[in-house]
């Protein structure tokens, strides 16, 4: 294992246990992603909280792990060949996990390949537009006149919402028996949407039933509990 001490990132959020991987996040949607992922996989890692109300995103330490300055970001010290790995996105974060640790996406190249596809499915559109709609729901947006911004994000997070109800139809998870890293990145923003964006009515969540079984499953999880709670907010 080399030392974490050539990386900037580790001078503002100094390594405790410099052998574990380093999660440089908050808990959001996609910062939990991460957290769950590895309390699902039981590798060692050590939280760091990124602050988004001072900034700690835009500090040249974090940027230098993450030109993007978006949570969540890693260090793995022991990546490919034993070297030390740094990561940002998170839908790359968890194939790299799932590929370390052999868990949450299946072994063949099909199988393998499905689960990307949702994932992507995830990157692409639920977390852009579910994001949007929070935006214009519950923050700043909320107070514009012209409702059609509003409208457009309801309309389209409504149709992926149909997307993922039919997918889930006989299915337990997205893939189907198996709980994967589609449902590690698909279920905390339908979770965030009908929870803290408040947006449930909104979208009409009463009219996905199989939506709602599966995301009731998943945060009954126990690394899902645990998770989405890493980094703890401050105080």
């Amino acid at each position: 294992m080399t030392s974490l001490s050539s990386f900037p990132i580790t001078k503002k959020w100094p390594a405790a246990h410099p052998d574990r991987i380093q999660l440089y996040s908050l808990p959001t949607p996609n910062g939990v992603k991460v957290s769950i992922m590895l309390e699902e996989t039981g590798l060692a890692y050590e939280p760091h909280l990124v602050r988004f109300d001072t900034n700690d995103q835009m500090s040249p330490e974090f940027v230098s792990l993450n030109p993007n300055n978006k949570i969540p970001a890693i260090i793995d010290p022991n990546g490919p060949d034993g070297k030390p790995l740094p990561l940002f996105e998170s839908g790359a974060i968890l194939l790299y996990l799932a590929d370390k640790s052999g868990r949450f996406i299946p072994q063949d190249a099909a199988g393998r390949y499905e689960a990307i596809q949702w994932v992507m499915f995830q990157m692409g559109g639920i977390g852009p537009m579910f994001g949007q709609l929070g935006f214009f729901n519950k923050f700043a947006g909320k107070d514009y006149e012209d409702k059609r911004p509003r409208d457009r994000y309801v309309a389209e997070s409504k149709r992926l919402l149909g997307v993922l109800e039919a997918r889930l139809e006989g299915r337990d998870w997205i893939l189907g028996d198996a709980y994967s890293i589609a449902d590690i990145a698909t279920f905390p923003w339908v979770r965030n949407l009908v929870g803290f964006y408040e947006a449930g009515e909104l979208v009409g969540i009463q009219n996905f039933p199989n939506v709602q079984r599966a995301l009731a499953a998943f945060v009954a999880r126990p690394a899902v509990v645990k998770g989405l709670d890493i980094p703890k907010r401050p105080a």
